[in-house]
């Protein structure tokens, strides 16, 4: 799960204000953890049973690296991705979005794929800084570690019953699909031709970040109902990245 609605407003000094980096504890996991349900649960009317009180975890967050923005100010944390690399899916012995795609045709790029997800900010720090350090520190840790490409599935939430999220894929789907070589399968297809009603789509901020930047949307959207989402998958190369990223987060 990528994508959370991140309106952007001006913050003076977010560099003295914010800090990101990587989790060093099991406490801050659990912080990171707990701002998850609060965002996926209590804001969007996710279903994550069977889950503790207050918190979002899976089988998979112990593979994961988390990446987490602190408010100094407020002594919280405000923003977090979940990272799983391909060693660490290895051992998993799949992706995460696997579970709503089959992946069939990005399977020679396994050696070279890091998946995204988690990603969401707390409502009160949508204000353009804090995604910004945390694609910084992404795009640091795809440098360092020398991989080539990026996948996620970029979330947009059901509450109006689809319509947008229909519509979103009707309106963006021909100028930003994937070449035929990359294209996904979901389990569960988004009734999407059924649900468009013509209307423009809003598009949340994180996905048109994402396509600004270059990522392909591999095929139709899926339906998550655990999330009360239709889900995208992303997949975003490295070498494609478009020049103004490049110098911004490379």
């Amino acid at each position: 799960m990528l994508n959370v609605p991140t309106e952007v407003r001006q913050e003076p000094h977010p560099e003295r204000r914010y800090h990101v980096c990587f989790t060093q504890s099991p406490s801050e996991i659990r912080a990171a953890q707990q701002l998850r349900y609060q965002v996926f649960v209590e804001e969007f009317g996710g279903n994550l049973y069977p889950a503790a009180a207050g918190v979002d975890a899976d089988y998979l967050d112990p593979y994961c690296e988390h990446l987490i923005v602190r408010d100094e100010r407020e002594g919280r944390i405000v923003g977090t991705y979940r990272i799983l690399s391909p060693e660490a899916a290895r051992q998993v012995g799949s992706y995460d979005s696997e579970g709503e795609f089959y992946l069939t045709r990005l399977a020679h790029l396994r050696s070279r794929l890091v998946e995204v997800g988690r990603s969401c900010i707390a409502a009160d720090h949508r204000n353009g800084a804090v995604i910004t350090l945390l694609w910084l520190k992404l795009a640091e840790y795809m440098r360092k570690n020398t991989y080539e490409y990026m996948i996620g599935c970029a979330s947009i939430p059901m509450t109006d019953g689809g319509h947008n999220a229909a519509n979103l894929f009707m309106q963006l789907g021909e100028s930003h699909l994937a070449p035929v070589e990359y294209r996904v399968m979901p389990h569960t297809v988004l009734p999407y031709e059924r649900l468009t009603n013509g209307q423009v789509a809003e598009i949340p901020p994180l996905i048109k970040g994402y396509l600004r930047a270059g990522a392909w949307i591999c095929g139709e959207p899926a339906w998550d109902p655990d999330f009360n989402s239709a889900d995208l998958l992303l997949l975003l190369p490295m070498a494609k990245m478009a020049p103004r990223y490049q110098r911004l987060f490379l």
